[in-house]
């Protein structure tokens, strides 16, 4: 049970100013960490809560949603620390809906694609979900999937007790995906599945919980498309905005391999055996 006297100082903190709980309520945030809704005299406010080493996990969030602020709405960041022993990010309270202008979502997401880096990666390591993701800038961005994608995910699987035999044959091929491709270090979400996305008011779509990093925008297009939530007006004002290459079909797979690895990681059960038809998948489309 969380103590109101710990909101309280979580936010006093951020504010530096003393803060008088009106009302507080625990809301959904996710499978890791506790979350509130936060009614004070100085505003409403969402809390996440986590053991004090996930500060880091918290840093990294406000850090990749203040890069997202400029190109899209996300939720102000009030701040982040540690009170009372918990670890704890602040941010701004919004009246979410699940469905909006998906239209306004797609346009919006290929003008945020549109800010580019020099290189591949991000200026310091965050997460993707709970798991460490790993993000040393990289002139080549084969080598940077391979290596801090892939090849970490697989070691991670391997920990864990997991064997994919035909993961040694698709690294080693990796290079075929991109015959004639080379992507631009765009400004990723990270994470965009259908549940780090909201409205306001129906019309303005709303990022939130990113693992930012420079990388192929087709990325984040193929995450849309692994666990469902977005339709063809979506896709239809992304593709208006900033066609894709005819080559993304090919990897998408490849991309979403990344997050159905993590989810074997961090879940088990049956996302270990999707990982093994998607690797099989793969070597079979860049055979000979």
């Amino acid at each position: 049970m969380t103590s109101p006297s710990l909101l309280a100082a979580a936010l006093g903190q951020c504010l530096q100013q003393r803060v008088h709980i009106l009302s507080s309520r625990a809301v959904s945030g996710g499978s890791i960490n506790a979350a509130w809704r936060v009614q004070t005299d100085a505003g409403t406010w969402f809390i996440k809560l986590n053991r004090p080493e996930r500060l880091a996990m918290f840093e990294a969030e406000r850090v990749g949603l203040q890069a997202l602020t400029p190109h899209i709405r996300v939720p102000a960041v009030l701040g982040c620390g540690v009170a009372e022993d918990q670890a704890f990010i602040a941010l701004e309270w919004l009246d979410l809906q699940h469905q909006g202008d998906e239209a306004a979502l797609g346009t919006a997401l290929a003008a945020l694609h549109r800010v580019h880096g020099d290189r591949y990666g991000w200026p310091a390591d965050n997460t993707i979900g709970s798991t460490p993701q790993h993000n040393a800038w990289r002139a080549d961005w084969i080598s940077f999937y391979r290596e801090q994608r892939l090849e970490f995910q697989l070691k991670l699987a391997h920990s864990n007790g997991y064997r994919f035999k035909r993961a040694p044959a698709l690294l080693d091929g990796l290079e075929r995906f991109f015959a004639g491709y080379q992507p631009q270090p765009s400004l990723l979400h990270g994470d965009l599945w259908g549940g780090n996305v909201g409205w306001v008011g129906g019309s303005t779509p709303v990022l939130f919980d990113p693992a930012c990093y420079f990388g192929d925008r087709e990325t984040d297009l193929a995450l849309t498309s692994l666990f469902g939530g977005f339709g063809p007006r979506f896709y239809a004002a992304y593709e208006k905005a900033w066609p894709v290459d005819a080559g993304f079909a090919l990897r998408r797979d490849l991309y979403n391999l990344y997050h159905v690895l993590n989810h074997t990681n961090l879940f088990g059960g049956g996302y270990a055996a999707q990982a093994e038809r998607l690797i099989e998948r793969l070597v079979v489309s860049i055979a000979d």
